[in-house]
């Protein structure tokens, strides 16, 4: 499924993102294994995102995007929504 999110110009799927995720903080893979199973340009900047999650919010609120949607889209937008949709999926609400 291609972003259930409105406005998400990425076009991400957040379902494999938080796919991604779950085998990165759940299931122990490593960042660099994550990337060598991404069979995409866009499935590598997923796991991009996914690995963001590791970096506390004050470290990360001043990175400025430099993808071709960083004119409209902030890196706070994907990290909220990444981490409300895998505490959803891990029933964690």
């Amino acid at each position: 499924m291609v972003s259930r999110v409105p406005g998400c110009l990425g076009h991400y799927d957040f379902d494999q993102i938080a796919a991604f995720a779950k085998k990165r903080f759940v299931d122990g893979v490593d960042t660099v294994s994550l990337m060598e199973q991404a069979g995409s340009e866009r499935e590598k900047e997923e796991v991009a995102l996914v690995c963001m999650l590791d970096i506390d919010n004050d470290q990360i609120r001043d990175i400025m995007l430099t993808c071709r949607h960083s004119a409209t889209c902030k890196i706070m937008d994907c990290r909220e929504r990444l981490k409300r949709m895998i505490a959803e999926d891990l029933g964690m609400q």
